[in-house]
């Protein structure tokens, strides 16, 4: 059975975006286009713009996946003070704010970001330094207006192939599904950076070298 796609949904979690119409519309409409095109949505699990956008993914029949920073429901509910409402599958990772970003990228086929932080810019630069397809939802305020201005300020590109920039959400998600067809991501962490894999060792290479070893003992005895 061929596996769904799974589109993150990063953003505002808290601050002025919260207050803006337009941003919270366009957030749920996100949701309901990644759910119209049987794609299963993965956020991080918290209030906010990704919430409104579960909100409108499980309002048109979609599956949601939060990523909890959480080391329990408990916590969850009592601590993080997150929402438990419009998800299908929580995964409590105990992991915190920072850390879980990791799983919630890395279980994603592309991520998209509506409005945006501080938060969301880690995220963003996570996801971008890793190679991830990534669709802006521009004109939802914050980060997502402001992503070319923090590209050129680090002497990063544009990446015209696996960042894409749309004020219409289903346009959005249109691209970036056009996009996972045809962009090859990473297979291995030392293709953005990371620690080269230890090659494997070569087949049945214990028995034969235990055998050498039995013969030099039989002729030292």
């Amino acid at each position: 059975m061929k596996m769904k796609i799974k589109i993150g949904v990063m953003g505002s979690a808290s601050g002025p975006t919260l207050q803006n119409p337009h941003a919270i519309r366009m957030a749920r409409a996100l949701g309901r286009a990644i759910a119209e095109r049987d794609c299963i949505l993965i956020n991080g699990a918290c209030p906010g713009l990704p919430d409104h956008a579960a909100h409108g993914a499980r309002r048109a029949g979609g599956f949601v996946f939060g990523v909890s920073p959480a080391f329990s429901r408990r916590e969850h509910l009592e601590t993080y003070r997150s929402p438990i409402k419009h998800y299908d599958l929580l995964l409590f990772s105990g992991l915190g704010l920072m850390e879980r970003d990791i799983i919630n990228i890395r279980s994603a086929d592309a991520i998209v970001i509506v409005g945006g932080g501080i938060g969301t810019l880690n995220e963003f630069t996570v996801a971008y330094e890793e190679k991830k397809i990534v669709g802006v939802l521009t004109g939802t305020g914050g980060l997502s207006d402001h992503i070319p201005e923090v590209l050129a300020a680090c002497d990063r590109k544009l990446r015209p192939d696996a960042l894409l920039f749309e004020s219409d959400p289903v346009r959005l998600i249109d691209g970036v599904l056009r996009a996972i067809k045809s962009y090859e991501p990473p297979t291995f962490e030392h293709q953005i950076g990371g620690e080269r894999e230890a090659k494997p060792a070569p087949r049945e290479t214990a028995v034969p070298r235990l055998r050498r070893q039995k013969r030099k003992h039989d002729r030292e005895m």
